[in-house]
């Protein structure tokens, strides 16, 4: 079996299938891309046999055949190699492969197509069509806030609510909250499911630039197409906590400042906080925010006073200053909002302008205030 192809694009797909590859794979063949051929179309898999990357591109090819290649290897040497055509030549019988470019020839050993997992199939699924903007942007907002605790496997990736026109994304690590609503959604269903942590982000790589993305799925496995490439993973089988119930309605406090200003200041503040609650105190007023930390075992402290617009009594509450940074990083508006019952209560972080067709709401814990 022979094939050529320029080096450049064939590194391209390899950079997209390969975040697929774990780093300690459970069989030595995963640590391998699959290469098969089909009437002069490349399919490019990769695999840790929950999230799988499928890339296709056009390549001159005598025969159709399949052959797994050692992905390090491979990789290292067309990073190597600047833009041209190369060969394969693969020995259908030992597998062994050998790369032609316009310096020379390199030798590796390959193992036999046939071996490599088989792929989930889409089996019973359901369609959903939405942009594939919309959905990155869903992911960038809500993956910071998934938890890594394994004992509750449900929180570590993404809650999806298909609810026909309209997905609505939720992530949580019980300190924190995230939920992204779009509504430019093409469905025919309503259902949930729990994507993860993993595939998300690579989905973030390998479909940044493109247009639409078609989202299938059924009970066990999500599969994600934009073009010529397909993301599968398996879904987490967990029942997600009831989100609703934690978001707390009729916050009478309204706070209103400039999101950069606030996001600094919190960020000079946090030095002086305690490394173990990075605790903040957010004091205030009517005009005026004063954001304060203290980190007693080192007698280090800071304060510092901006202006803000405030509807409400007088509060003083607690926050991890860690988490309020991340989370002002993500929104974009100029302003944001915040609401606030009590220095008990979970507090309501919200963007003051919105994207056409979205919605966002971040719910932050307080830390309590120490007597």
């Amino acid at each position: 079996m022979r094939f050529s192809v320029s080096s450049s694009e064939l590194l391209k797909q390899l950079q997209i299938a390969g975040g697929a590859i774990g780093s300690n794979p459970v069989l030595p063949i995963l640590e391998d891309f699959l290469f098969s051929i089909s009437n002069n179309k490349l399919t490019i898999t990769a695999s840790d046999l929950e999230t799988s990357i499928l890339t296709e591109m056009d390549v001159a090819s005598d025969t159709d055949g399949k052959v797994a290649i050692p992905g390090k290897i491979l990789m290292e040497t067309l990073k190597a190699l600047p833009h041209q055509p190369v060969t394969f030549s693969v020995n259908t019988e030992n597998h062994g492969i050998e790369i032609t470019s316009a310096y020379g020839k390199y030798r590796l050993a390959g193992e036999n197509g046939e071996d490599f997992p088989q792929m989930p199939e889409e089996d019973g699924v359901d369609n959903v069509s939405l942009p594939a903007a919309g959905l990155l942007d869903g992911i960038s907002k809500t993956i910071f806030a998934t938890s890594n605790d394994e004992l509750r496997p449900a929180m570590t990736g993404v809650f999806f609510q298909v609810d026909f026109n309209k997905l609505t994304m939720v992530a949580t690590d019980a300190h924190k909250l995230v939920k992204f609503t779009f509504t430019e959604v093409a469905s025919e269903v309503s259902t949930t499911f729990i994507v993860p942590k993993k595939a998300l982000n690579l989905l973030k790589t390998a479909f940044s630039g493109q247009d639409q993305v078609t989202l299938s799925f059924n009970k066990s496995n999500a599969f994600f197409t934009v073009g010529s490439t397909r993301l599968i993973c398996r879904l987490i089988d967990a029942r997600y906590p009831d989100y609703n119930a934690v978001i707390p309605v009729g916050n009478p406090n309204l706070l209103t400042v400039s999101r950069t200003d606030f996001q600094n200041s919190l960020k000079r503040i946090a030095i002086y906080a305690n490394k173990t609650t990075n605790q903040v105190i957010l004091n205030i007023n009517e005009g005026s925010l004063t954001v304060s930390a203290q980190d007693l075992d080192f007698s280090n402290e800071a304060t510092e006073q901006m202006t803000c617009s405030y509807d409400g009594d007088s509060l003083t509450i607690g926050f991890n200053a860690k988490f309020l940074v991340e989370m002002l990083g993500v929104l974009e508006s100029e302003e944001v909002k915040m609401e606030l019952a009590g220095p008990s209560r979970a507090g309501i972080l919200l963007p003051t302008e919105e994207k056409p067709g979205e919605q966002i709401l971040m719910l932050v814990m307080p830390v309590m205030l120490s007597n």
